[in-house]
């Protein structure tokens, strides 16, 4: 599952890293790029995917000039259940910034995991997010928030219709090739017997230039194992 980070185009084209692309001269201007990853642990909103272990991961998108972008990312996880091994993440959505740092992004992406099986042999562990997000670019620091919201599921996905993610960061680049980012989000389940919690993540990235974007990252969530855990990543897009 895509973590949302600085926005859902960034973060649901990349796992951990910098943006980048091959650009094709057309009547209307496009970018298509790859990304590929490797982490040590996939989190997504505080908690592993992959039971603790590490991930590969890589991606394919589209972005038009006008601010359109589609896209797909696959990794592998871990639930523990012998039979979910992958993920593969769909989506599409319209971002655009403004000359004075103003920025936003919407759309919709689905999370889906080919080879779960309930005991009927049918896929089962599937949803789907919209999700909406502003920025702010003042210069010296990034702000950005936003909200995804789940509109479909399944029999036996992790998140359910209308449980909502709320979340508020901010980034802040120096000495031209480091950035630090924190961000915090919420997650309110619609199920009132569901213990809603609150994640805490603070990375550290280096931009490598042709070697790619290096990343150090803490995680903590309040709820449920409530230790810090740490991860590192790197990833690179052409």
């Amino acid at each position: 599952m895509k973590k949302f980070a600085y926005s859902a185009v960034a973060t649901a084209i990349l796992a951990v890293g910098s943006t980048g692309g091959v650009v094709f001269t057309s009547s209307a201007a496009a970018e298509v790029s790859v990304n590929i990853g490797v982490v040590s642990n996939y989190y997504f909103r505080g908690f592993s995917e992959t039971d603790d272990g590490a991930a590969i991961q890589g991606g394919v998108d589209y972005e038009h000039a006008s601010g359109f972008y589609a896209g797909t990312w696959a990794s592998n996880v871990d639930f523990e259940d012998e039979s979910t091994s992958y993920e593969l993440d769909l989506y599409a959505g319209y971002a655009d910034e403004f000359d004075n740092g103003f920025g936003y992004d919407v759309g919709y992406i689905y999370y889906a995991y080919p080879d779960a099986r309930d005991e009927d042999g049918s896929l089962s562990a599937d949803f789907g997010e919209v999700y909406g997000e502003v920025s702010f670019d003042t210069g010296p620091v990034g702000l950005y928030g936003g909200l995804a919201w789940v509109v479909n599921d399944s029999d036996d996905s992790v998140l359910e219709d209308d449980d909502r993610y709320y979340y508020a960061g901010l980034e802040v680049p120096f000495a031209e090739v480091y950035a630090m980012d924190f961000l915090v989000g919420r997650t309110d389940f619609d199920d009132s017997d569901a213990d809603n919690y609150t994640h805490y993540t603070a990375s550290l990235t280096r931009d490598a230039a042709e070697f790619g974007e290096f990343s150090f990252n803490l995680e903590y969530e309040d709820e449920f194992d409530k230790d810090v855990k740490a991860w590192v990543g790197w990833s690179t897009s052409f």
